[in-house]
């Protein structure tokens, strides 16, 4: 169990990951705070132009942030392309947070322009390439989950062949960690039917209720491999922890919810929220503030009866 993993002080995978901004003693403090209440996994994004810019660098980074994450006994799930989000990243200086305003500087990976021009892929090949062999052996990395959400953004099917890239990339490394890339949505059947026959660990996406949930779940465990739930969680959809952690637990099913600490990423509030929107209640996402205290303390004591920390 654990959380798509963030520091508070990042306001997307670029701040995360650049020299000038990476922030290892809140990426410290942060884990501690989830290893306190039982989680053992973070689903954490990486950057394509973190690593053209100063690839050395980055693994450095990558590596250092492992470390700090097996300090804490927690494993890392890296997430490699994702559609979401703000069209054009930009090395450098990132943008300050539009207040009120949900994951207001989330970038996608690639930018639109290289993921639309298929004669920019080569260098897009020798990054897969290249992180997946640096780490392919390192026993801190649960899993590599190569493509979050394809076909978001509008992009449609049109992600299809980058899909089918970044599998060959990986394939061709065969790294010893799975290989995954989650299902969100079935607009796109022949995407999704690529993706689980593709995956040696199922995953998927849930914002809905529990029905919606279990659905899911009875469906996905048909195909005999392991289930990781890699993002669910959003109050004001009817998906908490109370409702269902426990479906969860009892299928076997892991459980990442989106979002650990509020902070820069502004996912407290919900999808669509509109500049200057006060906080929230509930929060959409998120568990704790960002001076360690729970937005909710039920929630993170049942968190802790289901990971075994509550005696």
């Amino acid at each position: 169990m654990g959380a798509d993993f963030l520091p508070s002080t990042a306001i997307n995978q670029l701040e995360l990951w650049q020299a000038e901004t990476f922030d290892a003693p809140t990426i410290d403090k942060e884990l501690g705070w989830a290893a306190n209440i039982g989680m053992n996994v973070m689903r954490v994004y990486l950057h394509d132009l973190a690593w053209k810019a100063d690839a050395t660098g980055f693994k450095k980074r990558m590596n250092d942030f492992l470390s700090i994450a097996a300090k804490h006994k927690i494993k890392i799930l890296f997430c490699i392309f994702d559609d979401c989000w703000n069209p054009d990243p930009k090395i450098g200086k990132q943008p300050a947070p539009k207040p009120g305003v949900h994951n207001s500087g989330w970038v996608r990976s690639p930018a639109q322009s290289v993921h639309n021009d298929s004669t920019q892929w080569d260098y897009l090949e020798k990054y897969v390439t290249d992180i997946l062999t640096s780490f392919k052996n390192d026993e801190r990395i649960l899993m590599w989950d190569l493509y979050n959400e394809p076909a978001n953004s509008g992009y449609g099917f049109s992600s299809f062949p980058l899909l089918k890239k970044v599998f060959a990339w990986a394939w061709a490394v065969r790294p010893s960690q799975p290989l995954t890339a989650g299902v969100w949505f079935m607009d796109f059947p022949q995407i999704n039917a690529y993706q689980l026959e593709h995956s040696d660990v199922i995953t998927f996406h849930n914002y809905d209720d529990t029905v919606s949930m279990k659905k899911a779940i009875d469906s996905l465990q048909k195909r005999g491999r392991p289930v990781i739930c890699t993002e669910y969680m959003a109050r004001k959809n009817n998906s908490t922890f109370e409702t269902h952690l426990p479906i969860l637990k009892r299928y076997h099913v892991g459980a990442i919810n989106w979002g650990l600490v509020s902070g820069k990423s502004n996912t407290i509030f919900p999808w669509g929220s509109k500049e200057g929107s006060s906080e929230p209640h509930p929060w959409f996402h998120d568990v704790f503030r960002k001076d360690g205290t729970p937005y909710d303390n039920k929630e993170t004591e049942l968190i802790k009866l289901l990971t075994g920390k509550k005696n």
